[in-house]
């Protein structure tokens, strides 16, 4: 499956996912982390979910909105590492499809602190990501390891599912389809 098919669709693996719902999350809050274009976002609120994208780019907050000017998502120019504070543990679902790979490992622990904070109670973190192993150092920035996945849990999230999936680019990309839970408190 490759992670983001022709430009401008959602990732089919959050297309997958979606599609296990027996009924729709109806106004379930969910945050896209690191949205670009909006494709993922829109798939989401698609779904059912109450959506707020960010990106860091101001240019891609503003392409999204033209693609989709009639979107019920709120579409915000945000630093995932310093978050508006109304967002601490305002979320259901976290989705975070490759944009933690692409920080430099120095970066890594950080944003992963800030990202597990803003699950809510019940929440969950879906990621998708490079899978790399933890003495490989292929590509810059390098593939995330098990062990920088595990930072997830020293953030109070608990691991529900960890699989590497390989996709049918040329040539074929290993990666980590996660999701990670806060237990209701």
């Amino acid at each position: 499956m490759t992670p983001r098919g022709e430009l401008h669709r959602p990732n089919p693996y959050l297309v997958a996912w979606l599609r296990t719902f027996a009924a729709a999350p109806i106004r379930k809050r969910c945050l896209v982390v690191g949205c670009g274009l909006g494709d993922d976002a829109e798939a989401l609120a698609s779904a059912g979910f109450a959506v707020t994208a960010c990106d860091l780019s101001p240019t891609a907050i503003e392409a999204a909105r033209r693609r989709f000017p009639r979107s019920g998502v709120d579409y915000v120019v945000a630093d995932i590492l310093q978050p508006p504070p109304a967002w601490t543990a305002a979320f259901d679902l976290v989705y975070e499809a490759f944009m933690l790979e692409g920080l430099p490992p120095a970066a890594r622990p950080a944003a992963v602190e800030s990202i597990a904070s803003l699950v809510a109670s019940g929440g969950r973190i879906f990621l998708l990501c490079r899978a790399g192993d933890t003495d490989e150092s292929i590509g810059e920035p390098p593939p995330l390891t098990r062990d920088e996945l595990a930072l997830f849990e020293v953030a109070g999230l608990r691991a529900t599912t960890v699989d590497i999936v390989l996709d049918d680019e040329t040539p074929p990309v290993r990666r980590f389809r996660a999701f990670f839970d806060r237990l209701e408190a």
